[in-house]
């Protein structure tokens, strides 16, 4: 019995110092970085996140099994056991990390990251790993690597489908013909704003906030409008009328004006794109002109739109400038009146 006094002893150090690592150690140097901001320091301490309690007790079981009266055959595969789950934790850590980092260098390149270029880093470390892992017990990796070779194959041909989706999906990303954040419409009528890309579909969630779930294969191969390419800013046209009494260079000041006031609400920072107007159309009824007006994104163009005719209105009516309603003019020749006139007879 008295044997055991020291491996178990090593068992409740591992356990003690990870508790202590965890909540003490590491929750200070996390605060302390934080503080610092260091880039990258949320994605470190992510994937930290318990390793440290984790480790200190393998260590402790490590080191039980050394110190323990155990059967060497017993204690080799213990610590085979315990070897491996060190290096899985430590690509855990690692892939985590990929992930991570991946992401952060995409937004940082393309604004919002995607599913798919992260799960492939984290996928491709766990492979590594794993390798790695079964190399260090004693494992040939060699014909499991052929065999995979030659499984990959078949499996490749059993799901062309997903591979033609997974294929699709880097196309989209590489070619950035659309990315995550962009608004999309799609030539079956779909439109929103695209959420993800994943190794199978392209998530879009619509401005009812339901969402569209597309296979990449299917997006790749159709017609579609993306509204943020190649700049998020657009130009927001809209239609008016106006009386042929109106003084036209009073209402190209007015409307000008009126356009100024709606991009400093919603788009004070393209103030340097001035609004404009241009007169194309004798109408029956009325002049016709159209305004031209910047924008953030298509979907500014809802509240654009909304608070221009609010403006627009109050303003003309303000100035005395009208909007006409649709006039029709009937002439009837007076030879119509004498024959309706004498059937009345």
């Amino acid at each position: 019995m008295m044997e055991w006094i020291t491996p178990i002893v090593f068992i409740l150090s591992g356990f003690l110092a990870g508790i202590v690592g965890e909540k003490v150690i590491f929750k200070k140097l996390e605060t302390f970085v934080n503080n610092k901001r260091i880039a990258g320091s949320r994605i470190i301490f992510h994937s930290l996140h318990r390793m440290t309690f984790l480790w200190f007790v393998i260590g402790g079981f490590f080191w039980a099994v050394l110190s323990s009266p155990l059967k060497p055959n017993v204690a080799i595969v213990l610590q085979k056991i315990l070897t491996m789950a060190f290096l899985f934790s430590i690509t855990l850590v690692l892939a985590k990390l990929t992930a991570g980092f991946v992401n952060l260098y995409i937004r940082r390149a393309e604004g919002v990251p995607t599913s798919l270029i992260s799960n492939l880093a984290k996928a491709t470390v766990f492979l590594l790993g794993t390798l790695i892992i079964l190399q260090t017990v004693g494992v040939q990796i060699t014909p499991i690597v052929t065999t995979l070779g030659i499984g990959g194959l078949a499996v490749g041909l059993a799901l062309q489908d997903t591979l033609a989706n997974l294929f699709s999906g880097f196309y989209l990303i590489i070619s950035k013909q659309v990315r995550t954040g962009d608004y999309v419409k799609l030539d079956a009528g779909h439109e929103g704003y695209v959420i993800d890309i994943s190794w199978r579909n392209t998530t879009i969630k619509e401005i009812s906030n339901n969402v569209v779930i597309v296979p990449n294969s299917k997006l790749s191969s159709a017609i579609f409008i993306n509204y943020h390419l190649p700049a998020k800013e657009i130009t927001l046209t809209m239609d008016v009328g106006v009386s042929y009494d109106s003084d036209l260079e009073q209402v190209e000041k007015v409307t000008v004006e009126v356009a100024k006031e709606v991009m400093q609400e919603i788009a004070p920072e393209l103030k340097e794109n001035e609004p404009y107007i241009r007169f194309h159309t004798f109408n029956d009824f009325s002049i016709d002109f159209t305004l031209y007006m910047r924008v953030n994104e298509y979907f500014d163009q809802r509240m654009g739109k909304h608070l221009f005719v609010k403006k627009l209105h109050k303003r003309y009516q303000q100035t005395g400038i009208q909007i006409p309603f649709p006039i029709r003019e009937v002439y009837v020749p007076n030879n119509v009146n004498k024959i309706s006139a004498l059937n009345s007879d």
